[in-house]
């Protein structure tokens, strides 16, 4: 993130910057954690498409969902924010397995 002051600012706040230079590192990190996540899941969809098994499991999602927003709840999250980020990702799955089975968009 650009540290530089804006148009008609003095100089940077320090406090500012070192909030900004925090947050760039969790978004790094952030990204780092969802492509390994994404490298796993696809691998999972692989396995699924070479046994026959179906792209999505209801049910595990579910559990996923309730076990994330209990989690979110306990870090003081909003599980809303929370549960719609997991069924953004896991919809992202979804997708990725059904094109490892040779079905579904794309």
């Amino acid at each position: 993130m650009d540290n530089t002051p804006s148009p008609g600012s003095q100089s940077p706040d320090p406090q500012l910057a070192a909030f900004r230079r925090s947050i760039d590192n969790i978004d790094a990190a952030l990204i780092h954690i969802l492509a390994e996540r994404f490298r796993i899941t696809q691998a999972v969809g692989e396995y699924k498409a070479a046994n026959g098994m179906p792209p999505a499991d209801p049910g595990r999602e579910q559990a996923q969902i309730g076990r994330l927003r209990t989690l979110a709840e306990q870090a003081q999250l909003d599980p809303e924010f929370s549960e719609k980020f997991l069924r953004f990702v896991i919809d992202e799955v979804i997708r990725h397995h059904e094109q490892a089975r040779g079905g579904g968009p794309d």
